[in-house]
Order: C-alpha cells, then sequence, then structure tokens
C-alpha cells in the first residue's frame, strides 16, 4: 500500500557504527540518528558516498544521544542541504556543542596532515565536513524532556526515556496515527544497570517494532572491574611506566576518574599523577557537571560534598603545548586521552610515542570496532600504523570489558522484561554479525519473539 509506513536501515545494520535509520509516514521522512562510520576502511568510505537520498527532504532528525556513531554525520546532511528541527535532550544538545566541533576540527586536521606529509591519493585531500558546516547543525538543535511526547511531524510524535549509556541518552518511542496506529520503540544505544554517575535504563512498555542494538548480545560483561583496574594500576607502577588509556570522551573519561578517585580513597592504588588530555573530555566534565538531573543517588551525595569526577593529582590538559610537554614526564603515571577506539585525538601521539616501550601498559576500556588502530592493539597486533608510519608495539595491552556502557546480552534481556506484551517483530542493529545472530537466536529461544537481525539498506514495514 502506498502509505504504507516503512523503516529502511541506512546504517548499524550488521556493524556497530553509522547509527541511521529513516521512517516513512503519512507522506513525512523522519531520520532516527545521524551517525558517522568509523573503523574499516569500508565503512569509513561509505560517508563520502551518498548515505541519504535527498537530505532537503528529511522533515526531522530524532537523535538517541550524542555519540560520534550516532550524531557524527548531522554536518554532511546540513552541507547536503537538510533544514528541519534535530531533536534531542538537554544534555544531548550541550555535549553535540562540543564533540560537532570536535570531529569537523579533527577531519580538517587530518586533511591538512595528509596533504602536509604527502600520504593521501587525494590531491588535495579535503576534510568530509567543516567547522562551518558544524556550526550549522548545531543551530539546528531543539531540546525536548524525557517522559514528555513532543510531534516530530505530521501523525508523527515522539517519547524519549532514559537509556542509561552515556549523559542524555535516550529510547526513542515513534508513535504513527493510523489506522491502524502503530508505535516502533528505537533503544539508540542502551545502558547498563547498577553503574556508577547514570540512572538506569527506563523501562519501555510496549511497541509494534522495536529495534534492538546488540553490541554485546553474545556476551555477559565480567564483574569485578575496580579490583582490574586496581591490579593494572599497581602493576604499571611498580614497573615505572606509563599507563595510556585511550578513553571516549563521554562518559568513559567521566567514569574512568571516579573510579580512579574511589580505589585512592580506599588506598587500594597509589596517588599518581593523572593527566586528562583532552579538550573534549574536559568541557563534557564540565556538562556532567552541569546535568545533576541525570545523576544516581551516590553521585549526587558525592557531588555535595567533593568533586567525584577529579583525582587527588589531576591535571586537565588544555592546550597543544602542555599535550607535547607530557612527551618528557616520566613514569609512573596516567594519561587519559582520546578517542576510545584510537582513531584520532591526542591519544595517538601518546602511543606513537610510547607504544615501543615495554614499560608501557595500553588500558583498553571500551568496544573496539573492526578497523581500529584500539583493535588492532586487542587482536595483538606487532606494529601499529599512525601518522603514515609502523609503530612497534612493545607495550602490554589490556582490556577492561566490563567498563563497556553497552548492555550485555543479560543486560537486554532484564530491560526486554519492562514489556507488558511482546513486540510484532524485534530488529537487531548495532551490532557485528555473530553477536547479532547470537542474541536473536537468544531471544527467539528463551522469550519465543519474533526477531531478525537487520540487513545493511533493507527496507521494513511498520504496520505488522
Amino acid at each position: 500500500m502506498a502509505d504504507q509506513p516503512t523503516l529502511q536501515f541506512l546504517g548499524a545494520a550488521g556493524t556497530v557504527t553509522g547509527s541511521m535509520h529513516l521512517v516513512t509516514a503519512g507522506g513525512s521522512r523522519v531520520l532516527l540518528d545521524c551517525g558517522l562510520y568509523q573503523g574499516l576502511k569500508d565503512l569509513r568510505q561509505r560517508n563520502w558516498g551518498t548515505r541519504l537520498v535527498d537530505p532537503g527532504t528529511v522533515r526531522a532528525i530524532v537523535m538517541s544521544h550524542a555519540h560520534i556513531d550516532h550524531s557524527g554525520y548531522l554536518p554532511l546532511v546540513v552541507q547536503q542541504g537538510f533544514r528541519g528541527p534535530i531533536y534531542c535532550t538537554a544534555a544531548t544538545a550541550d555535549i553535540l556543542g562540543v564533540v560537532l566541533p570536535d570531529a569537523a576540527h579533527l577531519q580538517e586536521e587530518d586533511a591538512e596532515r595528509a596533504n602536509r606529509h604527502g600520504y593521501t591519493r587525494h590531491r588535495p585531500a579535503l576534510p568530509l565536513y567543516t567547522s562551518a558546516d558544524a556550526a550549522a547543525a548545531l543551530k539546528l538543535l531543539q531540546t525536548r524532556r524525557y517522559e514528555t511526547a513532543f510531534p516530530v511531524a505530521p501523525g508523527i510524535t515522539a517519547l524519549y526515556r532514559r537509556a542509561g549509556h552515556i549523559m542524555g541518552s535516550a529510547t526513542i518511542e515513534l508513535s504513527l496515527a493510523g489506522p491502524p496506529p502503530s508505535t516502533l520503540v528505537f533503544t539508540g544505544d542502551l545502558g547498563r544497570y547498577d553503574r556508577p554517575i547514570l540512572l538506569d535504563p527506563e523501562p519501555v512498555p510496549a511497541a509494534d517494532v522495536l529495534l534492538l542494538e546488540s553490541t554485546y548480545g553474545d556476551r555477559a560483561h565480567p564483574a569485578g572491574d575496580d579490583q582490574e583496574l586496581a591490579r593494572i594500576v599497581n602493576d604499571t607502577a611498580k614497573r615505572g611506566g606509563a599507563l595510556l588509556i585511550p578513553a571516549f570522551a563521554v562518559d568513559r573519561t567521566q567514569e574512568l576518574l571516579w573510579m580512579l578517585r574511589r580505589l585512592e580513597d580506599q588506598k587500594r592504588i597509589p596517588v599518581l599523577p593523572v593527566y586528562v588530555d583532552s579538550p573534549m573530555a574536559n568541557a563534557v566534565t564540565g556538562i556532567y557537571e552541569k546535568h545533576p538531573e541525570e545523576f544516581d543517588a551516590d553521585m549526587r551525595a558525592e557531588a555535595r560534598t567533593g568533586d567525584p569526577l577529579e583525582t587527588r593529582r589531576c591535571t586537565m590538559v588544555s592546550s597543544t603545548e602542555e599535550s607535547k610537554k607530557l612527551n618528557g614526564v616520566r613514569g609512573p603515571v596516567i594519561i587519559i586521552s582520546s578517542s576510545g577506539m584510537a582513531s584520532g585525538g591526542r591519544i595517538l601521539h601518546h602511543l606513537a610515542l610510547r607504544l615501543p616501550d615495554p614499560r608501557t601498559t595500553v588500558l583498553l576500556v571500551g568496544y573496539q570496532a573492526a578497523g581500529t588502530r584500539g583493535r588492532t592493539l586487542q587482536d595483538g597486533g606487532k606494529t601499529v600504523r599512525i601518522f603514515g608510519q609502523e609503530v612497534t608495539i612493545a607495550a602490554r595491552v589490556e582490556s577492561l570489558h566490563g567498563l563497556s556502557g553497552h548492555a550485555d546480552r543479560d543486560e537486554i534481556v532484564r530491560w526486554l522484561g519492562g514489556f507488558t506484551r511482546p513486540p510484532k517483530v524485534t530488529y537487531l542493529v548495532h551490532g557485528e554479525g555473530e553477536s547479532a545472530k547470537s542474541l536473536a537466536a537468544y531471544l527467539t529461544q528463551k522469550l519465543r519473539w519474533t526477531v531478525k537481525v537487520a540487513a545493511d539498506g533493507e527496507t521494513v514495514p511498520l504496520r505488522v
């Protein structure tokens, strides 16, 4: 039928990156998320092609949260003609005000470096988008509250609930007018239970179609994050080395600071100099302090008596000159810097300098997508390419899988327990192939739900 509402998977189908889903209903086109592809070269190259046909005809964009793989394509669709509202929570808007200009700056910086050093096949290398494009996208942001329905297009309303993934993250309930009416729920990135700082994911009572992330759909996170972190810090300190932590500027850096401060207070680790070498992370930490409504009870109590997001010898590094001075700092020392998958940012300079030193420890504290330098480190690579050069990896590499901000399989099932009735169909997105297939089989067997793995570019009906 011509008026049949549809959903098309334009990203994060069969992969964990590039989240973008197009809803067409009642003559309107609405986008859920607008993320940048990261990781494998084949995926990154998709950013340069046509991902969304006629962006200027899209009525609105509804954002789940501010991570670049969910938001980093916004400047490009604006460059291509989109002029509608971009809806998000207040905290997400504040974080986007930091991460989008930073992403544009990195694009411009990478192009300039490639041209200067000649490691590009394009003459000249150009950025995917510019700082002006990022600024134009930010002007289109419109904030909305949790638990309050708002119109996004004729016959389409949206509702946000807390997702518990990062500050400002939300699940999206999209209600489509009938006949018959239909409800689509999109998890974005679903967070975890009983984690520091943020409130738990909020349950959703019902959906006709569920769009569910599956990043860790094939496993359960190990317990004992604090014990492992204490062991790694103590071990590195004894060897007199540097502990390099590539960490996402949003949420992961703040959670690490919270955990390190608590371990210091409990005298389970020595009080070491900690450098947060990420202007974006430092800005986001300030945004966290601006939004206490997002905090759980423990964080609120600790915030009233001190600064739980700062260790005892913590230095927030801002300028490039200050960052360069860290090259001369000898261990034991902890350096936290973005990006979390070592795909860009200041962490690359620290890795290039310190990876050949066997006293160095690199601690990976989040998902490492295929094709990223973080994945190369995690998989035991002997060298990694940084700034056009092969760098020898003599450092120890450790991983803390339990620090992930993504729900594992058991936490996903716990969240699904909030539904009063099964969705008519559940589509799995934001997961690599084996993870999504494993979760589909598990949910089909355990819950007896109809579960399908979303296919890249596939279009499915929203009235089922």
